[in-house]
């Protein structure tokens, strides 16, 4: 289940200059970077992995390309494990357990962990500023918005992808228990056979996967028009989905505190790359995708499509990894009012304030944006013509 890429490099110089300024700043909100040690009084961090919440594919392009153009080297790592999951492991759980130094996960899904488990962990990075969750039904069965979902079968992966649905559901006053929420694949084929009224998929894969599909009626592959959709994004539910996790405690240690630096100058630039050679980065996440040990099987043009959509997630104007206090307080307001279909209260209390801290990813762009590296602004969709099965 595990891939691993191991390059060697002597550590670069940028660890130390990190290492200063780490140890000269502090936010009241935010992990005590100095309480270890005197600034450049550790000796720098060079192996380093992440755990991802899912199988290779292009939502993760900016961690490989950060491999494979050598961004992991250039900021002083000899070694960077990048482990995919397969739904048989839950990223933050791994984090806690200090099976990996940082974890991608969805940040209603760590809000949960944190409550239930009592563990402390840190969103370093706000990698999707946008939700990308929608909810598909065929056009024509009436469900065009959240307060159609009374008395329908609603497909949900589980696993803490419903959260959006039950918070959505609670902003419309709509019973939670009046809806049958039944647990879909990670296929579109519950709507293709109709064992759910709306399926659940993410704009830039389980969409694309039904939009690849032949209409046995007319030969053709389905169109955008066959499917009415429900995006959680223009919904109060929409939450903050992909974030960069890092151990709170353990941000107290200045080697780990750099090396969480140096680690977002990396994947930075791996995701400025893949915003600005979209084919490319997913050409390289195709090969990746073929060649691991386990892959969602999906073709090029779809990872092509995947590239596009994630990085209309990424790049929303700002710059890249920020949290934005208002965003942050719509997911945890969502996740606080959301209710399952038994009733029950998802998380009771407020995240503490360790949850999240800009401190490590503002550090980083601010020695990329030294180094002309440009960390803001929009993206510049490409056309994607889709085949099928992606091919």
């Amino acid at each position: 289940m595990r891939t691993s890429t191991r390059r060697g490099l002597a550590v670069a110089s940028t660890a130390v200059i990190t290492a200063l300024a780490l140890a000269a700043c502090s936010a009241p909100s935010s992990p005590d970077t100095s309480a270890s040690g005197d600034a450049g009084d550790f000796e720098p961090i060079t192996d380093i992995s992440l755990i991802l919440q899912w199988l290779p594919q292009a939502q993760f392009a900016g961690y490989y390309i950060a491999q494979e153009k050598g961004y992991f080297e250039e900021e002083g790592f000899d070694n960077v494990e990048i482990i995919p999951t397969g739904g048989d492991i839950v990223p933050q759980d791994s984090l806690v357990a200090g099976e990996a130094d940082f974890a991608i996960a969805w940040v209603p899904k760590v809000l949960g962990t944190l409550e239930a488990s009592g563990v402390e962990l840190t969103d370093i990075a706000q990698v999707f500023q946008k939700s990308g969750t929608l909810q598909v039904s065929w056009a024509g069965d009436g469900i065009t918005s959240v307060s159609d979902f009374e008395g329908k079968k609603i497909g949900s992966w589980g696993f803490g992808n419903e959260w959006e649905i039950f918070a959505a559901m609670a902003a419309e006053d709509l019973d939670s228990t009046s809806v049958s929420i039944t647990t879909q694949d990670f296929s579109m084929n519950a709507l293709l056979d109709h064992d759910v009224d709306a399926a659940q998929a993410m704009t830039y894969n389980e969409w694309a996967q039904i939009l690849e599909v032949v209409n046995p009626d007319t030969g053709e592959l389905y169109q955008p028009e066959d499917f009415d959709v429900v995006s959680y994004q223009d919904t109060v539910g929409a939450m903050y989905q992909d974030a960069i996790w890092a151990d709170t405690e353990r941000l107290q240690d200045p080697a780990y505190a750099d090396a969480a630096v140096r680690f977002l100058k990396a994947i930075t630039k791996g995701w400025v790359f893949s915003r600005d050679n979209p084919e490319e980065a997913a050409s390289i996440v195709y090969d990746i995708a073929v060649n691991a040990e386990a892959a969602f099987p999906v073709g090029p043009v779809h990872q092509v499509w995947q590239m596009n959509e994630v990085n209309k997630l990424i790049w929303a104007g700002g710059e890249f990894g920020v949290v934005d206090q208002a965003l942050w307080d719509k997911t945890v307001a969502g996740a606080l009012s959301a209710k399952n279909q038994d009733g029950i209260e998802l998380i009771t209390t407020e995240p503490a304030d360790s949850a999240y801290s800009n401190e490590y990813i503002e550090k980083a762009l601010a020695e990329l944006k030294d180094e002309g590296v440009v960390v803001d602004g929009e993206y510049t969709p490409i056309d994607v013509t889709l085949t099928e099965g992606g091919q």
